[in-house]
């Protein structure tokens, strides 16, 4: 009868260990599908809303992650053209995150200790898997609820503006994108404490040139396949350090959870301009894309599919700004998924 009991708080105690993998791995599908907020500087506009385009009428993600010091109070970022301000949002703490991630990481880690190695505790670490068990299905039920609650929002009413676009036609998606490798959101947040005083900021609009959509849509291709390969090198030549510093975290968070992120085949499907200007001897363009691409989050070791396809393109709406200063080259500076 001992022996049976035995048998029966272990297996139960694996049961519990598979569902909480299962979690796991089911929440980090999701926050890479879920994309999550930006990364980077727009400069004078970080903290204002990009003006919505016919690529991406909606909201476009506030940037969360950046160096650029927040305006201080009472004073407004200068907004672009249709923009609202749009302050930073907190980073989420995650579905087991706060008092009630400790409480139940609490209850997980002695109730599996107590079935593994807790002799005499009998019927009650029996009974403590059962309610593990419930308490886990139940908040699987939740994560459900919730994924499938966001697919079915509707899409935002498309913009009737005549911005300039490039790339090729076709019709606009309402699939929310993912931000690269799917980490966006997890890592520190970069936004700096607001300065006692920030003098404004001359801008004056900037006209564009065919080359420049060009360029825009060589650097998708290039800055997503760079990231792919793991390719510090091309990532410091695309972007500016700081959009650098955020790619290479990201990066560096997926090693370290024996993960990468293979990106290829990347195609511009739709793009246009939301907003051009110029601050100083800085000119910056912020652009709305929506691209398809085979992306997909492998196991460092196998090649196992985590999450993503390496044989489905996925597509994605994600607004970039690109930088370039004194006539130089253009360099990618912030990225931003829509909401």
């Amino acid at each position: 009868m001992q022996a049976a009991a035995s048998r029966m708080r272990k297996t139960t105690a694996v049961i519990a260990l598979g569902i909480a993998a299962l979690f796991a791995a089911v929440d980090f599908a999701e926050a890479r599908r879920a994309g999550g907020s930006g990364f980077g500087s727009r400069g004078a506009r970080t903290f204002s809303a990009p003006a919505p385009t016919n690529t991406a009428p909606g909201t476009a993600a506030p940037v969360q992650r950046t160096m650029t010091p927040q305006p201080a109070q009472g004073q407004q970022a200068t907004p672009g053209a249709g923009a609202r301000q749009q302050q930073a949002a907190q980073p989420s703490r995650g579905l087991f995150g706060g008092m009630g991630g400790a409480l139940l990481g609490g209850l997980l880690m002695g109730g599996l200790l107590g079935m593994l190695f807790g002799g005499g505790m009998g019927g009650f670490a029996g009974f403590l898997g059962l309610i593990l068990q419930v308490a886990l299905i139940g908040f699987l039920v939740v994560l459900a609820m919730r994924f499938f609650g966001r697919r079915q929002q509707p899409a935002a009413a498309a913009s009737g503006g005549a911005a300039p676009s490039f790339g090729g036609t076709g019709p606009d998606t309402t699939r929310t994108p993912f931000s690269f490798g799917g980490m966006g959101g997890t890592g520190s947040t970069g936004s700096g404490s607001a300065a006692p005083f920030q003098a404004p900021v001359m801008e004056t609009p900037l006209d564009l040139e065919e080359a420049d959509f060009d360029r825009f849509e060589q650097m998708l291709a290039e800055v997503q396949e760079a990231y792919g390969r793991e390719d510090y090198a091309a990532l410091r030549r695309l972007a500016t350090p700081e959009a650098m510093s955020f790619l290479a975290e990201e990066l560096g968070e997926l090693a370290s959870a024996g993960r990468r992120n293979a990106v290829s085949d990347v195609k511009l499907l739709q793009g246009d301009l939301s907003e051009a200007w110029s601050e100083g001897s800085d000119d910056y363009a912020t652009v709305a894309m929506r691209f398809s691409a085979l992306d997909a989050v492998l196991d460092r070791n196998s090649g196992r599919v985590i999450s993503g396809s390496l044989e489905e393109p996925q597509e994605s709406t994600e607004l970039w700004t690109f930088r370039r200063q004194q006539g130089g080259e253009w360099m990618l500076a912030a990225i931003q998924g829509t909401e």
